[in-house]
């Protein structure tokens, strides 16, 4: 059986079924060329075959597996994420040992970089055992009410997210919040303990969109968004919307929606009140790829594998 292009279909040329790397340069299906690994340099294969596997061992090692070969999916995982998170190395590490062809996935060997896969349901094995799949991260999307901190407590007694989420912490989860929310402010909150997916949320370097809908005082006019679009200045620094749209006008009140990256505080309201419409209420709906939908207010919920790698594909994880 030959090694799995980004497709999930044998390649060409890709190798010869007994995890030998291909050849630098070379082609996949319908001879596309490869994507160059990340920042163009390539895994040393010769370092992974040598490099420890520091992974525990499944209690389960005989799996049903079905099909012909490993199944990869647009929005899963990617298989080095995955064994980093079993704990077999380092992503940089288990990219060099997915080279040396130590790594199988669903029975077949894989040794190209960046492949996503399904962790919930792929059958992943490392020289031949198979591996445990780290259960312990939790993807949480929580629709903050208005009038509650976003902190996980709060030294004045005030109701906070922390309260929201207590019997989880009670029970041995550590999970901290993905950015924050004024008091005023309600929506989307995500919460985890993967800490460098929420690292990477929060950097302003990748540009992860929020969306959020205003009501506003007064009639909106229509050149309002490209006003925006182009920058405000404000106090601490100009400040700009990747997106402005007018979704409703009712008795002397409007109704928008803004997208934009920017995380300062209280960055929304600043920016309509130094435009002359000041907010009256503010939710936010959308963070990157997970939208709060009808999510009530104090609601949450477990993200599913699909959104946690949207996530990860909107911070190039």
């Amino acid at each position: 059986m030959g090694t799995a292009s980004r497709d999930g279909k044998p390649g060409q040329g890709s190798g010869n079924g007994r995890g030998k790397p291909a050849r630098k340069g070379g082609t996949g299906q319908h001879g596309a060329k490869r994507k160059p690994h990340r920042k163009g340099a390539q895994p040393d294969a010769a370092t992974g075959r040598v490099r420890l596997n520091n992974a525990k061992p499944a209690r389960k090692q005989v799996a049903d597996q079905t099909g012909d070969g490993a199944t990869y999916i647009s929005d899963g995982m990617r298989l080095q994420k995955v064994l980093a998170a079993a704990g077999v190395a380092s992503r940089r590490g288990a990219e060099e040992m997915i080279a040396a062809g130590r790594v199988e996935v669903d029975g077949e060997i894989v040794v190209e970089q960046g492949l996503r896969i399904d962790p919930n349901t792929a059958i992943i094995k490392v020289d031949g055992a198979r591996v445990v799949i780290d259960e312990s991260k939790q993807y949480l999307a929580l629709n903050k009410p208005k009038g509650w901190q976003s902190t996980m407590s709060d030294e004045q007694g005030r109701p906070c997210i922390g309260d929201l989420v207590s019997e989880r912490v009670m029970a041995g989860q550590r999970l901290f919040h993905v950015g924050r929310l004024d008091a005023d402010t309600e929506g989307l909150i995500l919460l985890t303990n993967d800490g460098e997916l929420a690292h990477r949320l929060m950097h302003p370097s990748f540009e992860v969109p929020k969306t959020y809908l205003a009501t506003v005082r007064g009639q909106v006019p229509r050149g309002l968004g490209r006003v925006l679009r182009k920058g405000v200045t404000l106090d601490d620094g100009p400040a700009s919307v990747d997106d402005f749209a007018v979704l409703e006008l009712h008795e002397g009140r409007s109704l928008v929606r803004l997208i934009l990256h920017e995380g300062r505080k209280h960055i929304v309201r600043r920016l309509l009140a130094e435009v002359g419409f000041p907010v009256q209420s503010l939710v936010r709906t959308d963070i990157g790829p997970i939208a709060l939908g009808r999510q009530r207010p104090g609601s949450m919920r477990v993200l599913d594998s699909k959104e946690v790698g949207e996530l990860y594909k909107a911070v190039r994880m």
